[in-house]
């Protein structure tokens, strides 16, 4: 079987085939100029910055939310020796910031009201002043330098 010849003109364009060829330089690694390695760094910090305030309005909603379920259990005559309710119950005891007693009106269900709903309002003060704290102080300001 005979093979036919190879067509010059195809096949100067396969690589090392062309004396007039030469290889292409290796890759480099880029080089990061200060401005980058700022920029850089700037945006982790960001990034961390707001990966712990929303850690922090996580966990003072969190806590808003279960004062508000004993408020509503509370008002509902839920069963106190349910598991649930019990549960309930002991966790928001320990998350209300000592504001158990601070209201005694008569009736049991408004001290639990005016108490609880006291306490939750203030884990969502407490966030929010936490993170405009963290997010004033921590990120870099956009000034402009002249």
């Amino acid at each position: 079987m005979n093979y036919p010849e190879p067509d010059p003109q195809r096949t100067r364009a396969l690589p090392n085939q062309d004396p007039a060829y030469t290889q292409p330089p290796p890759q480099q690694q880029p080089v990061v100029q200060p401005e980058q390695e700022t920029a850089h760094s700037q945006a982790k910090r960001v990034r961390t910055v707001r990966m712990v305030c929303t850690a922090i309005t996580f966990v003072c909603a969190f806590f808003a939310v279960i004062l508000g379920i004993q408020i509503v259990l509370v008002l509902a005559d839920a069963n106190p020796a349910n598991g649930v309710a019990s549960f309930v119950e002991g966790f928001s005891s320990a998350v209300s910031l000592g504001f158990d007693g601070l209201f005694t009106p008569d009736s049991a269900k408004a001290a639990v009201l005016f108490n609880y709903g006291a306490a939750a309002i203030v884990w969502l003060l407490i966030s929010t002043a936490l993170t405009y704290l963290i997010r004033r102080f921590a990120l870099p300001a956009n000034r402009i330098t002249e």
